[in-house]
């Protein structure tokens, strides 16, 4: 009966281990790694280069949740306020021209809440 009892507490410790560990948030370093082969084409125009395309699907594969959403739009808003040169129009077209469909627009101005 205490290998039982064992067994169970340490099921539960398990448990509460990888839970957060599964969902955990989506991070600006990520948003970040994953966009960085686009700063070219967003200040240039172009073709985006395969890497920032594949960078694209990958950040709307990892964002899944409303919560990860958010802080994909909160960090990429922060990017193009901090990186000089960024054109608003091939940004808000990005994910388009990549083959990503999203449910808002790409703009400086947008509510990410």
């Amino acid at each position: 009966m205490a290998g039982l009892k064992l067994i169970c507490g340490l099921v539960l410790l398990c448990m509460l281990v990888v839970e957060p560990m599964a969902t955990t948030a989506l991070t600006c370093g990520q948003v970040a790694s994953q966009t960085a082969g686009c700063i070219r084409y967003l200040q240039r125009g172009g073709n985006p280069p395969a890497a920032c395309c594949n960078g694209v699907r990958n950040l709307n594969r990892q964002a899944r949740t409303t919560r990860d959403r958010q802080t994909a739009c909160r960090c990429l808003q922060t990017a193009a306020r901090t990186i000089s040169g960024i054109n608003a129009k091939l940004a808000a077209g990005l994910p388009a021209k990549c083959g990503v469909k999203i449910p808002y627009k790409i703009s400086p101005s947008t509510n990410c809440n």
